[in-house]
């Protein structure tokens, strides 16, 4: 036989470079050995090393649970807390190649506490290794990661039962979890699975077949890995390019970067700007290696058009004859990733592709039970906890359903005060509702009814304490107001209560539903042309920034009547304090639920040390601009 030619390095370098790429995740329950199986992979496969088969030797000496013999978990369980607990806490991703294919692997951790890490892992994955311990068969950690594998878009599973050796390799123990597994995954829209026995620690069926198995006739793992056709999705998409940046190096030149997500490109192909809607043609594909001819999906490129288009980034240059949707209000399945609960009505920042806009759930449809795939009904989501909702943006969004394109179909939500990523989910579908609902012209505007009533129309928002006398104060000003001559409307949270908002009560979910509404109310008092006041506790930021967003600037001002709890408590003329102190009224704010002061109010009274007519002088002259 002769002996393969020997390559250059240029040869080698491009066959490498021609490869396809595989993106796959570990998963599965604490302790299933799937930093072992990755381990064993990488040893097998040669990736790794001399300092690093050095470093893993003494690793195992002093970190092992092998007894001194190579513990391959050591490879990639790269924290000190996971070696020192011998657990898998972080995404740990790795590279790795063989002659067939190059490797993407996320190993993901197993506790329950770390379902957001797996998912971020399994957002960019197109296999998912799910391992099973022989011993302990289909757990509920299994049926969690399954869950969200399907949820993000994962439809191949090499299901791996590993640990064959400590059941003695028994066929009937594999055959069962396969067959449990199987109809698991069906249940969830996995077809396709494929089974295989493995043992991580003694290389079994690994990266090469089993010995010790002679009644599994099927490929290795690595096998299975190097030859799986990943199918892409029933509907592909035409093309389409999130904009990440408008180079303009000179005033020659205006060209729009960013990744080909979907479909293919060429010279004088008809494009549409979406959400916008402008049409033009592509004139050049440029990249750093020069024009081309044609792009496809994967590439990243530099368009330029034939006409001076108003682009910028987060809008979509997708295909005129086959453009993706445009809609404010989705269906979406999200999963939650805070501490702090997810609370309908509040706002977030919402990312899709390059674009950032305003958002708010504002309904919770049901949350599943990640274990039992059960829907529950939900007034809030928690830390892990993964619900169905309505989304509700402040701007229209190009998209695509997440089955059909990832990139155009996955957003995470952000936290306005922190920037803290919060929540990260998959859009459905484009909610009918806003094809049907439209503003209507109306000739007589904001303006004209200000003019009528010779004022500026403003919202005063009183906030604090119950007991700090904001709607002592607040009365007395609009009294003062009424007397110049102004036209007003007071808002008392007890007096709506009593009305309009009389369905709600204390929890966190009411109260933010309570100013949400109180809100919108006040907005449309002020397109009426009043000076509106609203006297509300409204404890938390977010929900007085969401308030404050409703009006042009300028039109917003907040009061906070800051007065010490202990004053409060002193006055409790209707008795509430003493029956929070008493445990018979929860979620009351200062006792059991938080007040967040306000940050930068326009007015900040001091409850307590001066009169209330001394007070609302100063209110008074805030809004008429004599500070």
């Amino acid at each position: 036989m002769g002996r393969e030619p020997i390559l250059s390095v240029d040869d080698y370098l491009a066959r490498h470079e021609s490869k396809d790429l595989l993106r796959f995740i570990t998963c599965g329950s604490v302790d299933d050995g799937k930093s072992t199986l990755l381990g064993r992979l990488l040893y097998d496969t040669k990736v790794l090393f001399d300092d690093q088969l050095a470093a893993l030797e003494g690793d195992s000496l002093r970190h092992g649970t092998q007894n001194g013999e190579l513990d391959f978990a050591l490879l990639v369980d790269g924290l000190s807390a996971e070696r020192e607990q011998g657990i898998t806490i972080d995404v740990a991703y790795r590279f790795f190649t063989t002659e067939r294919r190059k490797f993407i692997v996320a190993d993901c951790p197993g506790h329950e506490q770390y379902t957001r890490n797996m998912a971020t892992g399994a957002s960019t994955a197109d296999l998912a290794v799910v391992l099973i311990d022989a011993r302990k068969g289909v757990l509920t950690q299994t049926r969690r990661h399954t869950y969200i594998a399907a949820l993000l878009g994962i439809r191949h599973v090499l299901l791996a039962v590993n640990k064959m050796d400590l059941v003695g390799y028994d066929e009937a123990t594999f055959r069962a979890i396969e067959t449990e597994y199987a109809a698991l995954a069906a249940g969830m829209g996995i077809a396709q699975v494929t089974a295989i026995p493995v043992s991580a620690l003694r290389g079994e069926n690994v990266s090469a077949r089993a010995t010790a198995m002679p009644w599994f006739d099927g490929p290795s793992l690595l096998e299975h890995l190097e030859t799986v056709a990943i199918t892409p999705p029933a509907q592909t998409p035409g093309f389409r390019l999130p904009v990440q940046w408008v180079c303009r190096p000179d005033q020659n030149f205006r060209g729009y970067a960013g990744p080909v997500v979907a479909g293919s490109i060429a010279p004088g192909d008809e494009v549409v700007v979406l959400p916008g809607g402008a049409r033009s043609r592509v004139a050049r594909i440029v990249t750093a290696d020069g024009d081309r001819k044609q792009a496809t999906a994967g590439d990243a490129v530099t368009l330029t058009l034939e006409d001076e288009r108003d682009i910028s980034r987060g809008d979509v240059i997708a295909a005129a004859g086959d453009p993706p949707q445009v809609a404010d209000q989705f269906a979406a399945h999200l999963l939650w990733m805070d501490e702090s609960a997810l609370l309908p009505g509040r706002g977030y920042w919402l990312k899709i592709g390059t674009r950032t806009v305003g958002a708010q759930v504002t309904e919770i449809k049901h949350k599943v039970d990640v274990n039992t795939q059960e829907e529950l009904a939900a007034k809030r989501l928690e830390l892990n906890e993964v619900g169905y909702c309505n989304l509700s943006l402040d701007q229209p969004v190009a998209f695509e359903p997440y089955a059909t394109c990832r990139e155009l179909g996955a957003f995470i939500l952000i936290d306005r005060q922190t920037n803290a990523t919060v929540g990260a989910g998959t859009l459905d579908f484009a909610l009918r509702r806003a094809d049907n609902i439209h503003w209507q012209h109306l000739d007589i505007d904001r303006a004209a009814r200000a003019r009528l009533k010779g004022q500026a129309p403003a919202c005063l928002w009183f906030t604090g304490l119950s007991g700090s006398g904001k709607s002592t104060v607040a009365n007395l000003v609009e009294k003062r107001l009424f007397a110049m001559g102004r036209h007003t409307y007071l808002l008392d949270g007890d007096n709506v209560r009593h009305g309009l908002n009389r369905d709600l009560g204390f929890t966190s979910e009411d109260r933010v539903e309570n100013i949400r509404r109180v809100a919108e109310v006040a907005k449309l008092m002020v397109d009426a042309g009043l000076i509106v006041l609203v006297s509300f506790i409204s404890p938390f930021r977010s929900e007085r920034r969401m308030a404050r967003e409703l009006f042009a600037p300028g039109e917003f001002h907040e009061v906070f009547v800051d007065t010490p709890l202990a004053v409060c408590e002193a006055r409790d003329v209707k008795g509430l304090y003493a029956k929070a102190r008493a445990g018979s009224i929860k979620n009351f704010t200062g006792i059991d639920s938080p007040y967040e002061v306000p940050e930068a109010a326009e007015v900040h009274l001091q409850g307590g040390e001066e009169a209330p007519e001394q007070l609302a002088e100063r209110v008074i002259r805030e809004l008429l601009g004599e500070h």
